[in-house]
């Protein structure tokens, strides 16, 4: 995440009427044991700084998404078919789900019972999941989904923007598809943004892989992450377009977007696909800066080791509709053109660090953004800028003539201990975070440093990671006492010096 630049028809309801007799015997039943043979499942995660974020009690290993939205109404249909594992014998489990009617739910092709309490969405199975058993959970669901806040009120979820119709681009090029006047939307995701437009189990401690398929009006494009399947005529003045992520992605990361794209697909020179979306009005000003993509995607190939995934690229959404950037896994979001290249870069440098390699709770955050902000200095660095030791020396003396940001308040708290979750995307952690990944490089030397970065990288591919975990890994592999780094860099409350 970057916040530092000023970002179908109805289903009918699967709901089960239960007679009061049943729901009587069902509660006899539980009082005696002896028919039941699981518990409830958790509802959150309690993570340090979003306890009710997630669900205890499975995992999920994929979700199959079917949407229809058209914009001029703002309505979106739904089924999620969710295949899970269940980690202990379940009588119950919960989604996160914000807003949304819930029109029918099943678990194991059987119609099951569910109740909502604020964004957690209760399913009772017909007959009580096991545990280690693999089972399937299909939800259908409507509504105008909604724009959340965030903790540090940036908004987040389904965000609407005007402007997504067809016909010219100032460039005088016309998007593809037939044009039509309506707005856009795009989601994203980070911290629980992902609740509002489908159900699942939303922490990025549970990463799973994904297929969505998104209905829209002829005219408009339909953009998610990973690869595009297929992209056909739906019948009705509809075009349907299916969208696959085979590697595992923490849901805040998925991104859905809908307008009268710009659309333009290629490779970076190592072979790389990429898929940019731009809207209308954005592409002649975001050329200049999407144009060095292709090269850091090679170069941060590298630098870190293989791009993680199957494809790159971009979206670039109206300047207006967010306040900050996202790394939506594959494909960035960005509001507005990206003002320079180092904008870009740090989205990028996140699918290595945050998006493969993801935090187990949302207060290990400088993992995200302290290693792309570093990648930003190191990219700087090795493209004829600052060096990332002349720009460290910076912060450390506060000098803004070598970069703005040494005037911001970056020593206010540790990264590695942010003080509430109003404050992990704040300037500590991008700044000081990268300042501890330097003084690691002081220490062990460009060698072993850049051997530590390609390691953590290859060592947690595709999956989850803490604070502890890394330091950790620093130590053991890097073969030096890092305490004292850690002591004051990362934990310290003083401003280190």
């Amino acid at each position: 995440m970057e916040t530092r630049a000023p970002v179908r028809p109805s289903r009918p309801s699967r709901r089960v009427a239960v007679p009061a007799a049943a729901v009587l015997l069902a509660l006899v039943a539980g009082c005696t044991g002896s028919s039941v043979h699981g518990r409830p499942g958790a509802s959150g995660l309690r993570d340090p700084y979003f306890p009710k974020a997630g669900n205890g009690g499975y995992q999920v290993d994929h979700y199959a998404l079917d949407l229809d939205y058209d914009p001029a109404d703002g309505v979106l249909h739904g089924t999620a078919v969710i295949t899970a594992r269940a980690e202990q014998g379940l009588s119950s489990f919960n989604l996160d789900l914000a807003g949304l009617k819930v029109e029918g739910v099943s678990v194991q092709g059987e119609e099951a019972r569910f109740n909502r309490t604020g964004n957690e969405l209760t399913v009772r199975p017909a007959e009580d999941l096991t545990a280690g058993e693999v089972f399937r959970a299909e939800v259908d669901y409507s509504g105008r989904p909604r724009t959340l806040s965030d903790p540090d009120g940036s908004k987040e979820g389904w965000i609407p923007f005007a402007g997504g119709g067809g016909g010219e681009d100032e460039d005088g090029d016309k998007s593809r598809g037939e044009g039509r006047d309506g707005g856009g939307v795009v989601a994203v995701g980070e911290p629980v943004g992902s609740m509002a437009w489908f159900p699942g189990n939303h922490h990025p401690s549970d990463k799973a892989s994904y297929d969505i398929t998104l209905t829209v009006p002829h005219g408009y494009e339909a953009v998610s992450n990973g690869e595009l399947r297929s992209r056909t005529d739906a019948g009705g003045g509809r075009t349907q377009f299916v969208w696959h992520s085979p590697e595992p992605v923490a849901s805040y990361l998925v991104t859905a977007a809908v307008a009268a794209f710009r659309v333009s697909d290629g490779r970076t020179p190592a072979g790389v696909p990429l898929y940019t979306a731009v809207a209308p009005g954005e592409a002649a000003a975001a050329g200049p800066a999407l144009a060095r993509l292709p090269e850091m995607v090679d170069w941060g190939s590298a630098r870190f080791g293989p791009y993680p995934f199957s494809t790159a690229g971009a979206i670039v959404v109206p300047a207006g509709t967010l306040t900050y950037a996202l790394e939506t896994q594959t494909r960035p979001v960005f509001s507005g053109a990206p003002k320079d290249q180092d904008l870009v870069l740090h989205e990028l440098a996140h699918q290595w660090f945050g998006n493969s390699v993801s935090p187990k709770s949302w207060k290990d955050m400088w993992l995200n953004e302290g290693f792309a902000t570093y990648a930003e200095w190191l990219w700087d660095e090795e493209h004829g800028g600052v060096s990332a030791q002349r720009r460290f020396e910076a912060f450390l003396a506060g000098d803004t003539s070598v970069d703005e940001a040494a005037g911001t308040d970056w020593a206010a708290f540790p990264p590695g201990a942010p003080p509430a979750a109003s404050n992990i995307s704040e300037d500590p952690v991008y700044y000081r975070g990268a300042m501890v990944l330097h003084r690691i490089r002081q220490e062990a030397g460009d060698e072993r440093f850049f051997a530590l970065l390609r390691g953590w990288v290859a060592d947690h591919r595709h999956g989850n990671a803490s604070t502890k975990d890394f330091t950790a890994y620093a130590e053991q592999k890097t073969g030096l006492d890092l305490k004292k780094v850690w002591d004051v860099w990362l934990y310290g409350k003083d401003r280190p010096h």
